[in-house]
């Protein structure tokens, strides 16, 4: 009768733990791709920021136009100058090191710390919630277009942002649709892009690191007064462009519902 009480009670145990874990990892679709990064929690990584260094791994345009009070900005998109970064940052300090990227399904902050780990960099962490549902709870630790503390009011209502979206399909029929008085801009990184981009002959390739040439591409439009059409990876990135854009004065323009993703997708079926 023991035995069978225990087995029960180490069944009922394993069954509890996994249902634990399971619900830790739910919306989180990056954490089982990547089971050996440990994870920080944005209320973890608020109590002890002034005991971490906090970096992240986003493109310089993210960077700028939003992130966490205090971190330092190492992209990961080019894998050895990354690498070069976070030892030289080691080398600097033994405090444990937390990467952070966009939000839930932005993979960075796990790439960042599988990278670092790779390299023999101890003691670090991806914060994986992003920046910025960080910014929401914690104005105060956040830096908005290089203000501190921000105003959650400032942060573009989504709204506004999803008025901008337009499905795969409809985004290309529409670019092809206006000719020559529409440019569609490819702002993926090389990690993400591979070796091409989806339209050929119609679009340019500036990456969000690139910010000179980024902006170059996005002034010409504005001067030929060409409608913009702005496509990244998952639909993620773009909503902190539009900070860039707006700020430039520029309001003819729409981006890509999910991004390169939603189209290969897309592709996928026919």
């Amino acid at each position: 009768m023991s035995r069978l009480l225990l087995a029960a009670t180490l069944i009922c145990s394993f069954l509890f733990s996994s249902v634990a874990l399971a619900s830790a990892d739910e919306g989180f679709p990056g954490r089982p791709k990547y089971p050996d990064v440990e994870i920080m929690t944005k209320e973890k990584l608020f109590q002890v920021l002034k005991d971490v260094v906090v970096v992240d791994a986003r493109s310089s345009l993210e960077f700028d136009t939003l992130r966490i009070k205090g971190a330092v900005n190492i992209p990961v998109a080019k894998k050895e100058p990354f690498i070069a970064g976070v030892k030289a940052l080691r080398k600097q300090t033994d405090k444990p090191i937390v990467f952070y990227c966009n939000g839930r399904t932005c993979m960075k902050s796990y790439i960042a710390s599988r990278y670092a780990q790779q390299a023999g960099v101890k003691n670090v962490y991806a914060y994986d919630a992003g920046v910025f549902e960080f910014a929401q709870i914690f104005p105060s630790q956040s830096v908005l277009l290089g203000k501190n503390p921000i105003n959650p009011r400032d942060i573009i209502p989504k709204a506004e942002f999803k008025k901008r979206l337009l499905k795969p399909d409809v985004f290309s029929s529409r670019a092809y649709d206006m000719g020559s008085a529409s440019l569609i801009l490819d702002v993926r990184d090389k990690y993400q892009r591979g070796a091409t981009g989806f339209f050929a002959n119609k679009e340019r390739w500036a990456s969000m690191d690139d910010q000179k040439k980024l902006k170059g591409y996005l002034r010409e439009a504005a001067a030929q007064k060409k409608t913009l059409f702005i496509y990244d990876d998952v639909g993620k990135q773009v909503r902190w462009l539009q900070y860039t854009l707006e700020a430039e004065g520029i309001h003819d323009y729409y981006f890509m519902n999910k991004g390169a993703k939603a189209y290969w997708d897309k592709l996928m079926k026919f």
